[in-house]
């Protein structure tokens, strides 16, 4: 079995097994997301870790040490801020992910030279130069 066999079937197993860990209360308040937030109450029964009241994230829930880190793609996610960042990168084992901060224009360029390189972009954003727009106004043809 080669190595990307091997990690392809540790990412399935990793979603399959994946626990789901429930909010105190949030099958009786409407108000309370899903979102894990961890039990503070002295009396709360949950952070006493009674097990009716469902599991605590804890280190035997973790992902295997060889796919932690892994996009359920099948890909390493790299974490990208500029298109410098970008040269070295493998797109057989590496998906781009480009930061929240990055504003349009960066991403613009960053989006260009990662499909230069053929890396898959795991939050692509369609861009509209403003050049393209102004040549958009200019084409089309208003109804009289």
């Amino acid at each position: 079995m080669t190595m990307a066999d091997e990690h392809s079937r540790l990412i399935r197993e990793r979603s399959r097994r994946r626990a789901r860990f429930v909010r105190q209360g949030v099958h009786a308040k409407k108000r309370l997301a899903e979102s894990w937030r961890r039990p503070r109450g002295l009396h709360n029964k949950q952070r006493r870790l009674y097990k009716a009241k469902g599991a605590h994230p804890s280190p035997g829930f973790g992902a295997p040490a060889a796919i932690r880190g892994y996009h359920p793609s099948g890909f390493m996610d790299m974490l990208v801020h500029n298109p410098g960042e970008l040269e070295g990168l493998d797109p057989q084992v590496h998906a781009v992910r480009i930061g929240g901060s990055v504003g349009n224009r960066k991403r613009g360029l960053i989006q260009q030279k990662a499909l230069e390189y053929g890396l898959k972009i795991l939050n692509p954003k369609e861009i509209v130069s403003p050049e393209l727009e102004e040549q958009e106004e200019l084409e089309v043809p208003e109804d009289d």
